[in-house]
């Protein structure tokens, strides 16, 4: 009876407005997946279409949901090695005998349904990790450390890269942040984002110009800093490194990326104008936003949504039907929406008294906020299409349970922070 009254405890302590926030988010993905269907589609319970197929997965998304709530919330943090294994196992097995479509290998047909390992990766390698921080206590001051948790991370990314989703591989780099909180140099951060300039400044600048630059910064800092050798050591390794970095992005530009990704990175660098191929797709996502103006076309009335324009528009373009039908107030709430529920999780997340509990909290923010910053930038067009869905909206059984089961797992670990369990 105690152990009932305790389980009642722990499922009425969940933190529901988050919950509702997730439901809304769910609804508002219904709703556009249902207005971006050709119009002879519209009988609301037909569950041959795709937001007849999506009312499924929100339903069954849910029962998943409230079921993690009953579990005891320890297990995750047991059995975190299991569940990353077994991720890794589908990302292995994907490789092998897994559907190939638009030129990626990520898909496991189970019958009518396309399961994606990779979005399924995130909340395993999410858990691991948080497991890795709260077990060892490690400061990411050595090598040693940084090199386990790099490899926690790195291997499901490896896996997604070699489908190849490099959209899929790109939310892994979300990791480094949470363990930026838990003590990661800010070094790593300031590397990453140059990392990201000279990616695009190796495009728009011949590249014996930025060897120039870097080495002329190089020496600068070296000059000031000349009694201190330490610091001159590091200095010049990062220049080689940069420098390296340079000739790297040419190699992989040519022999790792497809020829769509090159195509849709150049057009976002202004290198080349495709509007009937591979720039098809934001120009005419770009339209149907701005036609919405500022309340929107209305439900039903959007002519780029109804007729088809946007390809992909019920998946990763679904921000585009909301940007026709709703306007800029209906973005607005949404993207409002979203703001809340991150605000949330990290609030929530500060206040876990568990190193796992607060590691995984953050992770979980992190992921949600590189998809919906990501999916939006690349349907207005300031960041190239890389083909990640916009969490718990677009059209997607794989995506929508994922991002269930990776909330729900720390609304349990929330409602269990006073230590009951």
């Amino acid at each position: 009876m105690q152990q009932q009254q305790q389980g009642n405890r722990f499922f009425f302590n969940v933190d529901w407005i988050t919950v509702l926030i997730y439901i809304a988010l769910c609804a508002i993905g219904f709703t556009n997946i249902f207005a971006s269907v050709p119009p002879e589609q519209t009988e609301v319970f037909s569950f041959t279409t795709l937001y007849g197929k999506q009312l499924i997965y929100i339903i069954t998304g849910l029962i998943l949901g409230l079921s993690i709530l009953l579990f005891d919330g320890r297990l995750f943090n047991v059995f975190s090695p299991f569940i990353y294994g077994g991720t890794l196992i589908l990302l292995m097995a994907v490789l092998v005998i897994g559907n190939k479509v638009a030129g990626n290998q990520a898909w496991i047909a189970i019958g009518s349904f396309k399961l994606q390992p990779a979005e399924f990766a995130k909340f395993g390698t999410a858990l691991l990790l948080a497991r890795y921080v709260g077990a060892f206590n490690p400061k990411f001051r050595d090598i040693k450390s940084i090199a386990i948790a790099g490899l926690i991370v790195g291997a499901p990314l490896l896996l997604i890269m070699l489908q190849p989703d490099t959209g899929s591989a790109l939310v892994f780099l979300a990791f480094m942040f949470p363990l930026y909180r838990e003590g990661l140099s800010g070094y790593f951060l300031l590397i990453f984002l140059g990392m990201i300039v000279l990616f695009v400044a190796d495009f728009l600048v011949p590249t014996y110009i930025l060897i120039i630059i870097i080495t002329a910064i190089a020496g600068l800092f070296i000059y000031n800093n000349r009694r201190k050798q330490k610091i001159i050591f590091s200095t010049v390794l990062v220049t080689i490194f940069a420098i390296g970095y340079l000739f790297l992005i040419k190699v992989a530009y040519e022999k790792v990326l497809a020829p769509h990704q090159r195509s849709r990175i150049e057009l976002m660098l202004g290198l080349k104008t495709d509007n009937k191929g591979a720039g098809y797709n934001v120009i005419q996502s770009q339209i149907a936003i701005g036609s919405g103006q500022a309340t929107g076309r209305g439900f039903l009335q959007g002519t780029q949504t109804k007729y088809g324009y946007v390809p992909e528009q019920s998946t990763d373009f679904i921000f585009s039907t909301i940007g026709e039908e709703w306007g800029f107030m209906g973005c607005s709430v949404v993207i409002g929406l979203y703001i809340f529920l991150l605000l949330r999780l990290i609030n929530l997340a500060e206040r876990q008294r568990s190193t796992f509990s607060r590691v995984y909290g953050y992770s979980v923010a992190c992921i949600l906020f590189f998809h919906v910053f990501i999916n939006i930038g690349m349907t207005i067009g300031i960041i190239p299409v890389i083909g990640i869905p916009l969490p718990l909206i677009s059209y997607g059984g794989s995506s929508l349970w994922s991002f269930t089961i990776l909330l729900f797992i720390f609304l349990k670990l929330d409602s269990n922070r006073m230590g009951f369990i």
